[in-house]
């Protein structure tokens, strides 16, 4: 089957073809071979990427999202410095190789200044011996360029569907929620020399396998670097969970999470790709099989115990209660379970990302 997978470009016709697949032993077939196919062309290692959940403030009103502007009963917060900055330290100290801070999405200077001095800061306790990640959503050129030349390698920008017009049915209709926007902040992030990411939802209502497909396609065709996609899980909280009762089952939109994973891995062998929280959502071993389905990234979460539960953008999320230690002990057994080692110390940069700039 690797051999098929090698002399056979997927387009959308085969992508949706294996999306559809629903014998048990085909679907593990397209898991190894994505396994096979990520340890022949960048090994089993596994890189880690300390998550810093740094503010649930949030400036855009997503459909789909716990801390949306609109949902009067989040508790809103924002770390301190310190807080940041230890958290970082604990990513260094126990190897995690770089970290990404995350936050609802904001563009006032307010906030995009002090994502500047958390970089610079982190950096400082550090020796400048951590890649750092943001998903701090959309920003200016100018603000992108500010945060890249201040010393951060990488961003994650999803676009969470592909299809406009899914968009739409996802977000409010106005220029703060815009699909051309994020697909213009996606190539500027590009452009300036980000190793940078996207990611889409799967199982969404009013979602399509011919939606997923595209997602597949407009992902390789993008020439992000990175890649963190999950299963759609609800929030009670939120308009989309009227349309609850169009939802597929946990299991299936887990099944589907899994093929995307393994599709595009087949797809665009050398790129990153996430083992997703969402998934260990679903599955108590979710993201070990996300790794058997061709994924090479592990995400702990290292938020503040206190906050954790704060930062809630779907219903569900485990692990609320662990300790950064406690959470930084279980990983290798996830890992090993898994058939992978964990890169400690490591940044991880993708390959796919080396390879182009080593081109240009």
């Amino acid at each position: 089957m690797v051999k098929e997978f090698f002399n056979n470009i997927i387009d959308f016709k085969l992508a949706k073809q294996l999306l559809s697949l629903d014998n048990e032993e085909e679907i593990n077939q397209l898991h190894c071979s994505a396994r096979e196919i990520r340890n022949a062309q960048i090994g089993n290692k596994v890189y880690l990427r300390g998550l810093i959940e740094y503010s649930n403030r949030c400036s855009k009103n997503c459909y789909y999202c716990g801390i949306r502007g609109g949902n009067k009963n989040a508790v809103r917060y924002e770390l301190g410095d310190e807080e940041v900055v230890n958290a970082a330290i604990f990513s260094h100290k126990n190897g995690y190789g770089s970290i990404v801070l995350q936050s609802g999405e904001r563009s006032d200077r307010q906030f995009t200044s002090s994502i500047s001095r958390l970089i610079k800061k982190i950096h400082q306790a550090t020796d400048n011996s951590l890649r750092i990640t943001l998903s701090c959503g959309e920003q200016t050129e100018e603000v992108f360029r500010e945060w890249f030349e201040l010393g951060a390698s990488r961003y994650l920008l999803r676009i969470e569907s592909s299809n406009p017009e899914l968009y739409k049915k996802l977000h409010p209709n106005n220029a703060n929620h815009s699909f051309q926007h994020r697909i213009e902040a996606i190539n500027d992030l590009i452009r300036i020399g980000y190793q940078t990411g996207t990611g889409v939802m799967i199982g969404l209502p009013f979602q399509t396998i011919d939606d997923l497909a595209n997602d597949l396609i407009f992902i390789r065709n993008s020439g992000v670097h990175m890649v963190g996609m999950g299963p759609y899980i609800e929030h009670h909280e939120t308009p989309l969970f009227e349309h609850r009762d169009k939802l597929l089952s946990s299991e299936k939109r887990f099944e589907l999470a899994l093929k995307m994973i393994a599709i595009l891995r087949i797809m665009r062998p050398t790129i990153n790709i996430a083992s997703t929280t969402a998934l260990q959502t679903l599955d108590s071993l979710g993201r070990e099989k996300g790794l058997l389905a061709g994924a090479n990234v592990i995400m702990p979460n290292i938020t503040p115990i206190s906050q954790k539960i704060n930062y809630n953008l779907y219903e569900g999320k485990p692990f609320l209660n662990d300790k950064p230690e406690d959470v930084c002990s279980s990983i290798e057994q996830l890992v090993k379970i898994s058939g992978c080692e964990v890169a400690y110390g490591e940044w991880g940069d993708s390959n796919f990302y080396k390879a182009q700039n080593m081109s240009s």
